[in-house]
């Protein structure tokens, strides 16, 4: 299954139609087969940095498109938003995948690259100067 080979986890178990892909210690993603319609959903994935290589080296492996943003503007990049890194891709049903090293926003506005959901940085006047300095 693409999910558990992609993020190097134990293939999924068959419980009863689901396949079950253990994702973390109590959180799995139950699978089933369908012939309805499937909306793309957003899944994210906050992964340790030797997590994210060895994801991240199976992505390239496999020769799949991936960008730096939920947009898909910025291809074959990877962002590093609150000082960690951050990639998105696709699963074959069109869902967007993302692995991330850093929860959002963990690292505030004072990060070298904040995550753009956060607010961005204001300009910092010099001391002493403008129109209520003292």
């Amino acid at each position: 299954m693409f999910l558990s080979e992609v993020l190097g986890l134990d293939p999924p178990l068959i419980l009863g139609s689901f396949a079950v892909v253990k994702v973390g210690d109590d959180l799995t993603l139950d699978f089933v087969e369908t012939h309805a319609e499937i909306e793309p959903q957003h899944y994210a994935f906050l992964v340790s940095e030797p997590e994210f290589d060895q994801i991240f080296s199976r992505i390239e492996a496999r020769r799949l498109p991936y960008w730096a943003d939920p947009h898909r503007s910025k291809r074959d990049e990877i962002n590093h938003w609150d000082d960690g890194r951050g990639v998105y891709f696709e699963d074959p049903n069109g869902h967007l995948l993302e692995i991330l090293t850093r929860p959002y926003g963990s690292a505030g506005t004072a990060a070298a690259n904040p995550h753009p959901l956060i607010a961005g940085r204001l300009p910092r006047k010099p001391a002493g100067r403008g129109k209520n300095a003292r």
